[in-house]
């Protein structure tokens, strides 16, 4: 366990960690896949025995996506709710999976769910920050229409984090697809305005424009690259950085 007392030895005392869904499907088609959550569990205690305060926001896309049901035709409001138990699921297991190994964990949820989780308070979350619990916040802003990129970067402004860390399934911020285009750029360092007048794929522009008007840089980076997190939080030159 981390010292909740201690200061990192590394540029970030507390960071804000995204998460997707998707993070959590691995092989699988539809769920999650438990090597995964476990391998994703081991990293952020690895960062908490750094002394570093760490913040988790997950999405339910391997689960459910509410945003996809209302093209289909699905009223948007409720298939929006229903995205937000979805990440309420993945937060339980990602708390379990961190206990599991030790570790200390709390679910703060933007719903009302008292029987399995906290509801978000931001003295409280700061609180269970300060004493070095990994905290989880669940079901989005708790608004519909919102995304969980969005619940993000306003959980990590709330929490004042030095930095939003955004984990995909590609080395960083590229110039276009990487998977359709082999000679997509990727960028070390971009500007908050140029993801948003290139339309970069990073978040979405709501999320962007807060972390932009709040000063407060993403770090874009390859979840499945094995301790890339760790070694970002060290302070190493990972993926790309979006600021200013």
């Amino acid at each position: 366990m981390s010292d909740p007392l201690g200061k990192s030895a590394g540029p970030y005392n507390r960071i804000l960690l995204k998460l997707s869904g998707e993070a959590l499907l691995g092989n699988e088609n539809y769920g999650i896949d438990p090597k995964v959550l476990k391998r994703i569990a081991m990293e952020i205690r690895d960062i908490q025995n750094l002394s570093v305060e760490i913040g988790v926001v997950i999405g339910g896309g391997n689960i459910f996506r509410g945003a996809g049901l209302a093209e289909a035709g699905m009223d948007r409001v409720t298939g929006d709710h229903m995205g937000m138990l979805a990440t309420v699921i993945n937060a339980l297991a990602l708390q379990d999976a961190l206990e599991r190994l030790g570790s200390t964990a709390r679910v703060m949820s933007a719903l009302q769910i008292h029987q399995m989780s906290e509801d978000y308070i931001r003295r409280r979350a700061v609180r269970h920050l300060e004493k070095g619990r990994v905290t989880i916040f669940a079901a989005g802003t708790g608004n519909p229409f919102f995304t969980t990129d969005t619940a993000a970067a306003l959980r990590a402004i709330e929490i004042n984090a030095d930095i939003l860390v955004k984990a995909t399934k590609v080395s960083g911020v590229f110039s276009s697809d990487p998977v359709k285009n082999s000679d997509a750029k990727l960028y070390s360092t971009v500007s908050f305005d140029e993801v948003l007048s290139k339309k970069l794929n990073v978040m979405d522009a709501t999320a962007i424009v807060m972390c932009r008007d709040n000063r407060l840089p993403i770090r874009v980076f390859d979840l499945t690259e094995r301790d890339a997190l760790v070694r970002l939080v060290k302070g190493e030159d990972i993926g790309t950085l979006v600021t200013d």
